[in-house]
């Protein structure tokens, strides 16, 4: 398809810079089938049956973000992704002032050399020494806002925890699954008298999420891969309680992507232990997925196509026009949604 069918027009003022306060006072847009219901967080447990389960991802962001120096050329880089004990691929600023062997000088005796470049110009970096990396990352990194934040305001004490969620728990994401920021445990509470069941798995978020669609057409564009974990216990869980008549409700696109790869066509969700590069665009069948909460997103990003592929463009375009003539609060601090497909 064509990316430009993906595009809208936002206010710039609609990009939310902080999250609510508190976390499930955030309005939710209510999609069912192509109703447009206009409500809170807060009512999640009246819209939600017993049965049904919320699927969080686990992940917690780590300070991925960081500033340094290779000779006199200033460089920075937000780790995406793992791939060894000492050794991430990274998005680098000024990469052309890096070449394979350089040491970056991270500061707070950080330092990391360059072994190596991808075709896209991601770099990867092996740290040096034998503390392990998270404890160098704490030392010398900073949390890694998106950049439609982090180009409006810098980095602070209070991003520490509000660019967490939860039920954050294995470190290795370098963005937070952002749909779950909205959940407290008086939210929780109320879910559970509801009856509504929850379950984790891992994916580590990397920051290709925010990287533009580049390509005319949506079979031009290459995902980046994420790893991601479900295991045997919490998949035989979610088949069981779909065959109860349970609906699986993701929170956050991290969550539904994981679920929809670990999926065979017969729906039952398998044990998943790897990497996942799914990219979901109209014209997907979703095999186990039944509903999907999550913030607003980028025009003609690939989490857009995936909500217009769960639920329609037309229906999605409709949605994402009401919300912003309602004033609804876009990116990883806004509000919410919560997507049901017929």
């Amino acid at each position: 398809m064509r990316v430009d069918l993906f595009d809208f027009d936002l206010p710039p003022e609609r990009i939310a810079l902080r999250p609510a306060r508190p976390r499930d006072s955030a309005r939710m847009l209510l999609v069912d089938e192509a109703k447009l219901s206009d409500r809170t967080v807060l009512d999640l447990p009246s819209i939600l049956r017993s049965g049904d389960v919320l699927v969080f991802n686990d992940t917690r962001v780590i300070p991925a973000q960081l500033e340094g120096m290779r000779g006199e050329a200033r460089i920075g880089a937000t780790l995406h992704k793992r791939e060894g004990l000492r050794e991430w691929w990274a998005f680098v600023r000024n990469a052309k002032r890096v070449r394979d062997g350089d040491v970056i000088e991270f500061g707070e005796g950080v330092r990391a050399s360059a072994v190596a470049r991808d075709p896209e110009g991601a770099i990867l970096l092996h740290f040096h020494g034998e503390e392990p990396v998270e404890l160098l990352l704490e030392r010398a990194g900073q949390m890694p806002l998106p950049p439609y934040i982090a180009s409006k305001r810098g980095t602070d004490h209070s991003d520490q925890t509000d660019y967490q969620t939860m039920f954050a728990r294995e470190a290795g994401a370098v963005a937070a699954p952002t749909a779950a920021l909205h959940f407290t445990d008086r939210l929780i509470a109320a879910l559970d008298e509801r009856g509504v069941k929850r379950e984790m798995l891992t994916l580590h978020v990397g920051a290709g999420t925010f990287l533009p669609v580049k390509s005319e057409n949506t079979t031009d564009h290459k995902m980046h891969s994420e790893w991601g974990r479900i295991d045997q216990e919490t998949a035989e869980r979610l088949n069981q309680a779909k065959q109860s008549g349970g609906r699986l409700i993701a929170v956050g696109t991290t969550s539904l992507r994981l679920i929809e790869s670990a999926a065979g066509d017969d729906g039952r969700i398998q044990p998943f232990d790897g990497d996942t590069a799914i990219f979901i665009t109209p014209g997907y069948r979703f095999k186990a997925v039944d509903g999907l909460m999550t913030n607003f997103h980028l025009p003609k990003s690939t989490l857009f196509m995936l909500v217009s592929a769960l639920m329609g463009l037309d229906v999605m375009k409709s949605a994402y026009a009401h919300a912003i003539e309602q004033g609804y609060r876009f990116y990883s601090y806004g509000d919410s949604s919560l997507l049901l497909p017929a």
